[in-house]
């Protein structure tokens, strides 16, 4: 089997290519063709002589993503359906707001976590993505940027997936996606998302990459926590809340609550409360999000009347909070919507 490089970080690719008897430039050259300038064809590296693109050929490959379809909203929201090399299909969103330009990318084929608000978790787990595949979503997002004279600002890993339930792909990506020969993004341009994932909160507690956190409250009671998002019986919330409130965290930043309000399950004034108190013994802001309702969904959104109360009385406690407008629902581009039935019978339109 050829070895993928586009999935592999630069020091990865270094040790690759000094154990190919290359020399050392050589990684320089080939990652910025794939991660800097988007190029997916070895014949296409002009600055690499004929018979060593042909060589890298035969022994090496890149990971490319086929745009499927393309679903667009009048907000200008888009969601990219891309196909894999082995036939599954993976969902991507562009947001475009007044100052940037956001995607939200996936870290899996599908998700384990079971969360019941959450489309993708309907179909389980198919397989993880590896970093080349993650980082090519955001290859066609760049494209499609330029396309629409913007310029891609933020990424945020809160597509199909739990991200740290594939830790070491979604770690390595975002290597790949920091370095300066390839994209260069900042790490404050960038945001994790997980339910709650102690392990892999405590395993990036000890890395050396202080990217944005966000995580998945969405209930302030363990017991409404479970019946919402089984993973919490293996992660419990006090636990998770200790391990938020421990987590290293740079000057200035803060980790981003998420709590999607789901109408009489997690939206009561005590829950209020609870979240307030929450978010005011750690580093944090609030994002509050009304549930996006998809085919099959046991739950329902709260009215407007009873989401704005909710956001006043977590405000009146003196916390950051925002009340975040849903994107591209009608397309079901929206926060837990994304499950396009992923597998190799399906035909493209």
């Amino acid at each position: 089997m050829k070895t993928a490089v586009s999935s592999l970080p630069m020091s990865a690719l270094q040790a690759l290519v000094a154990k190919a008897g290359l020399e050392r430039f050589r990684a320089d050259q080939i990652f910025s063709w794939i991660h800097g300038r988007g190029v997916t064809r070895w014949d296409a590296m002009t600055n690499l002589a004929r018979p060593l693109r042909e060589r890298l050929a035969e022994e090496w490959m890149i990971e490319d993503l086929v745009l499927d379809r393309q679903l667009d909203t009048e907000d200008g929201t888009s969601k990219l359906v891309l196909a894999t090399g082995d036939g599954h299909r993976i969902e991507t969103v562009l947001i475009p707001e007044e100052r940037k330009l956001t995607q939200c990318v996936s870290t899996q084929v599908g998700c384990r976590m079971g969360c019941r608000f959450c489309a993708t978790a309907q179909l389980g787990l198919t397989r993880n993505l590896t970093p080349g595949e993650i980082v090519a979503q955001v290859r066609h997002g760049v494209a499609w940027a330029e396309a629409h004279g913007m310029r891609l600002s933020n990424l945020v890993y809160m597509g199909m997936g739990e991200p740290f339930d594939n830790y070491d792909g979604t770690l390595d990506s975002v290597r790949i996606l920091l370095e300066p020969l390839g994209r260069h993004f900042s790490t404050r341009k960038i945001t994790i998302s997980t339910v709650g994932h102690i392990d892999g909160l405590s395993r990036l507690s000890r890395e050396d990459l202080q990217v944005n956190l966000a995580v998945s409250l969405n209930a302030t009671t363990q017991q409404v926590r479970e019946t919402i998002m089984p993973a919490s019986k293996r992660w419990p919330l006090q636990a998770l809340l200790e391990t938020l409130r421990r987590f290293p965290l740079e000057k200035r930043r803060r980790i981003t609550l998420e709590y999607v309000l789901i109408d009489g399950v997690n939206d009561s004034d005590e829950d209020a409360e609870r979240l307030a108190s929450i978010a005011r013994s750690m580093r944090s802001k609030v994002n509050l999000i009304r549930l996006n309702p998809f085919v099959g969904c046991p739950f329902s959104p709260p009215t407007v009347k009873r989401t704005e109360r909710f956001e006043q009385l977590v405000r009146a406690r003196n916390v950051t909070v925002i009340l975040r407008r849903s994107r591209g629902s009608e397309i079901a581009a929206g926060c837990g919507q994304l499950a396009l039935q992923p597998g190799p019978d399906r035909t493209s339109h």
